[in-house]
């Protein structure tokens, strides 16, 4: 059977299940599931190198809080591991930049961003570079630029970052966010020239550009990303969105070429859709699909076509169709494990 690779983590069982992707057929096919670290979320492949790094909090008394680092057998969907490298706090993102040479990652409670030169075989060095950001929830990376979301500055770190893993500010070092927004998570769009944000306090889609010369972001709008019938409040940090009913955003990407932005909200378990005109505007929202219950993380497939959508409380993972226009329908669903809440694919060939 052809078809993309699907991997979730399972926090709960640490686990990451593999799945294949039947677009045919409309369903996910479980493929296996492989032990890794306690507490696994989020994880970063090399796709050149069939290698995958994820964090791990260690044992139960923190020991081996770090990196993992995986051999992907695609054929079978399995990790083997092959490497670790202690870190100074629980990772909440890791990406990978210039050709899987260097591994950049963000911690949250910690309140720093840091990288990390690699091998070929997966081997992580020391630490490069730390740069310190109140509650960083996010890296992302393009054409030698690194990017800190930082949740609790409301701001957007900016930096050049060298093929030997070396960080050097922007000028501007930050781009802004709105006050109290609470930014969380960050997307590139087509050729590196946009850049989406979604905002965990108040549930917006922040658009950004990028320029082409300096990789600087400059705000160019905000654009509603959740249920706003349904009765939530602007959250706050050291709140519980749950027991308050506030907004909790959570994940972003974008789909149908970059035409249509997806965005989770995790108190009313839903993805909404929202349309990315020509010149990279993000537009009203076209629909809000209920779905896995807390959805922390999702992914969509490389043909833009596809959603796969895990829920931190649900035991499922769903298959969502993404129409030309923004709609979304929920195909099939598939067993997965606890806790489930960070999802990427791949081609399997």
């Amino acid at each position: 059977m052809t078809g993309e690779l699907v991997l979730v983590a399972n926090a709960g069982d640490a686990t990451v299940s593999a799945f294949i992707l039947d677009a045919a057929g409309q369903r996910l096919v479980p493929l296996a599931t492989s032990a890794v670290g306690r507490g696994c979320s989020t994880f970063a492949v090399d796709e050149a190198r069939d290698l995958v790094y994820a964090n791990t909090k260690g044992d139960a008394d923190g020991a081996g809080e770090g990196i993992d680092v995986f051999r992907l057998d695609r054929a079978a969907g399995t990790l083997e591991q092959v490497g670790h490298r202690d870190t100074e706090g629980n990772l909440a993102y890791l990406a990978l930049a210039h050709d899987g040479a260097v591994l950049a990652g963000a911690a949250y409670h910690a309140g720093f961003a840091a990288t990390w030169c690699v091998d070929g075989t997966g081997g992580i060095g020391e630490p490069v570079a730390r740069v310190d950001w109140p509650n960083a929830h996010c890296v992302a990376a393009v054409e030698g630029n690194l990017y800190v979301v930082s949740l609790g500055a409301d701001a957007i770190g900016q930096y050049d970052l060298s093929p030997a893993g070396e960080l050097n500010p922007l000028d501007p070092v930050a781009a802004e966010a709105p006050a109290g927004s609470g930014p969380r998570h960050l997307v590139l769009g087509a050729e590196g020239a946009l850049a989406f944000v979604v905002t965990e306090f108040s549930g917006e889609v922040l658009s950004y550009d990028r320029d082409p010369a300096t990789g600087a972001l400059t705000l160019a709008g905000a654009a509603v990303a959740h249920a706003s019938d349904r009765g939530l409040g602007h959250s706050r940090y050291g709140a519980d969105p749950r027991a308050e009913h506030l907004i909790w955003g959570a994940d972003v990407h974008l789909a149908r070429g970059g035409h249509v932005l997806l965005a989770s909200e995790r108190t009313e378990s839903t993805i909404a859709s929202l349309r990315v005109d020509a010149g990279g505007r993000v537009g009203d929202l076209v629909e809000v699909l209920d779905t896995e219950r807390q959805p922390r993380g999702f992914a969509v497939s490389r043909d833009g076509r596809y959603a796969v959508v895990a829920g931190e409380a649900s035991t499922d993972v769903s298959l969502v169709a993404i129409g030309a226009d923004g709609s979304l329908r929920t195909l099939s669903y598939a067993a997965t494990g606890r806790g489930a809440n960070w999802v990427r694919t791949l081609p399997r060939g």
